[in-house]
């Protein structure tokens, strides 16, 4: 098999897909977006269900902050930048909800399921060494004797690490220093002493949720006086946007469409009003999130009738 033709094949489909709220897929292309990187016999699952966050709780609220910025930023493509990002992929997509993803199977870059080859040339200008050598993706909440990087406070290894995989794994911007703290951060409260087992539906309110906290974070960030940052937190909160979109793709959930794409559009506004330095930045976040609880309401009434219902997303998946 060509696997590099195969590849490319691949990123020329996902990379014409937007990375915040996507139009509904043409017939015979796979229904959710990250179906793309699973194997076919585990995409029901796998999109319906994912491991519980491990994320252990802390009482400073500056640190809290800074977790929920790094949280947000590990949900969207737009951190990696890169081929990455054109692909759809996130920290979030390998680890998912900070856990493994025994599941993964990105041609060019995985071997078996679970695996990921991280010298990839594929995605990488400055890594890449030409070689398949994909090895196996790690839970970022396992046992302390089984992480390879020091998460002690202070010692700066594990944002070197994230800065390292950034900017020369998948050939990524270069992030805030705000980014680049906050995203270590994240990673170091994932415990297995948080963890509770098992897994969890994946629901419009997971995503709901995400994106809540995504523009949350994008106030804190500006309040840091961290535009970047803040402009990086929007685009979490459109990512998730983009992933209920695509579930809500029926003829008769259109309404629910239009109420995410406005929804979507004034988090765009909103990321260009930062560009231009505008200073009504944080009551039109706070308008957001006071809009977010009518229009939403409405999408978890019918969630049923959308593809985060199983059932309905394994026809789907099956009709493909």
């Amino acid at each position: 098999m060509d696997r590099r033709g195969e590849t490319r094949r691949l990123l020329i489909a996902v990379a014409g897909a937007a990375i915040a709220c996507a139009p509904a897929v043409a017939a015979g292309d796979l229904p959710l977006h990250a179906a793309r990187w699973l194997p076919a016999d585990r995409q029901a699952h796998a999109l319906s269900y994912r491991p519980r966050e491990c994320l252990q709780p802390v009482r400073d609220p500056q640190r809290a902050r800074r977790i929920a910025i790094g949280r947000a930023a590990f949900r969207t493509p737009l951190l990696l930048g890169g081929q990455a990002a054109r692909a759809g992929l996130s920290c979030d997509s390998c680890h998912r909800n900070g856990r493994g993803n025994a599941d993964f199977a990105f041609p060019g870059l995985s071997g078996a399921p679970g695996t990921a080859d991280v010298t990839s040339s594929l995605m990488s200008s400055h890594r890449g060494d030409r070689i398949a050598n994909p090895v196996a993706i790690p839970d970022l909440a396992a046992a302390p004797t089984r992480l390879k990087i020091s998460r002690k406070r202070g010692d700066p290894a594990l944002e070197a690490f994230v800065r390292g995989l950034i900017v020369e794994e998948f050939d990524g911007a270069e992030p805030s220093a705000l980014t680049l703290d906050a995203v270590a951060e994240y990673i170091r409260v994932l415990t297995p002493l948080a963890c509770s087992g098992g897994e969890e539906r994946i629901a419009v309110s997971s995503y709901l949720d995400d994106a809540r906290a995504a523009v949350l974070a994008a106030r804190y960030a500006f309040d840091a006086q961290d535009p970047a940052a803040a402009r990086l937190m929007l685009g979490s909160a459109r990512t998730a946007l983009g992933a209920i979109d695509e579930r809500y793709a029926a003829p008769d959930l259109v309404r629910h469409r239009q109420s995410i794409r406005e929804s979507d559009l004034e988090l765009a506004a909103i990321q260009q009003a930062i560009d231009a330095g505008g200073d009504d930045v944080p009551v039109r976040i706070a308008a957001w999130l006071a809009r977010l609880p009518r229009w939403s309401e409405a999408l978890r009434r019918d969630e049923a009738s959308s593809l985060f219902d199983a059932e309905r997303l394994r026809a789907a998946l099956s009709a493909d």
